[in-house]
């Protein structure tokens, strides 16, 4: 018997270190790409050119990071990213999951043909010229709007709520219905506080498509400063790196891009962009793993 528990002791050690090796290597693969990212981008640009950076800059600089911030337009472009990321994410939930809502409705005689129809919406599309020529005649071109109203509602995460709320017991809304409340009263009161995790998940996705979208910008308000976006405003930066400032309308940047290299500023940009969306993951991460397990488990 003494034998049996040392071996299995033996047997649990080795166990812990094997999962504790595998576990280190997993982790130094995932954080590697990041980090090479964030050396280069604090690394001296001629001195990159070199290559041979790995996990910390060779030569440290910031003028990787003083030229993209020196771009008059990056202030602007930063106000109307984060006000679209805000009002797309809030208002994105709130029409993905009023129409979730509806559709989980067992008394809703139209969820047939409204599911169908929002289904067919994941897979076919008008194309870019049909979509321009509807954004201008709804005259959403060179407005904040045209950064909204368009992806408003995604088939996809309307599914991922109804799923949801289909676990949900109906009976909590039957009974809310027999204490008088009426559909918005159990939308808002019950419904929703009960969704904390998939709607969690599906704030982290909205938010993320609308912090990093930028061809919508190109489309519809490229020439309009008033509404561009950072992503945009970095992008016009990443090119000036490549065709010598001819793109880029600002004071003196073209005479900074000249001590730069196009990969020192396009790993500065990663972290600009990937940095703000790291801050915000650790706040919805235990509402997004439950949301991402959703239909993991079947009774």
């Amino acid at each position: 018997m003494a034998d049996r528990a040392f071996n299995s002791t033996r047997s649990e050690k080795l166990f812990d270190i094997f999962n504790y090796f595998f576990l280190t290597v997993v982790l130094i693969v995932t954080l590697y790409p990041f980090l090479n990212v964030l050396a280069i981008s604090l690394n001296d640009s001629t001195d990159t050119v070199r290559g041979g950076i790995y996990l910390w800059p060779r030569a440290f600089t910031l003028e990787n990071y003083q030229t993209i911030f020196n771009y008059t337009g990056l202030v602007q472009g930063l106000k109307i990213s984060l006000l679209r990321t805000i009002v797309g994410t809030v208002l994105g939930l709130i029409a993905a999951s009023m129409l979730a809502f509806t559709l989980s409705r067992v008394d809703f005689r139209g969820r047939k043909f409204i599911s169908t129809f929002v289904a067919l919406t994941m897979y076919f599309s008008g194309g870019i010229v049909p979509v321009y020529i509807l954004m201008r005649d709804l005259n959403l071109i060179g407005t904040f709007w045209v950064y909204i109203l368009p992806g408003l509602v995604s088939g996809f995460n309307v599914f991922i709520i109804r799923s949801f709320i289909d676990g949900l017991p109906y009976a909590l809304q039957e009974s809310a219905k027999l204490d008088g409340a009426n559909d918005f009263t159990i939308y808002y009161r019950i419904i929703l506080p009960l969704c904390k995790p998939v709607l969690a998940t599906i704030a982290l996705f909205l938010a993320v498509g609308q912090w990093n979208s930028w061809f919508d910008t190109y489309l519809y308000n490229g020439t309009k400063q008033q509404w561009t976006t950072l992503q945009y405003e970095l992008m016009k930066v990443l090119q000036s790196t490549q065709q010598g400032g001819n793109m880029v309308n600002a004071n003196d940047l073209a005479t900074q891009m000249a001590h730069v290299s196009p990969d020192s500023i396009k790993m500065a940009i990663t972290i600009v962009v990937t940095v703000p969306i790291l801050l915000v993951y650790p706040f919805l991460q235990r509402y997004f793993v439950g949301g991402m397990t959703l239909g993991a488990v079947k009774a």
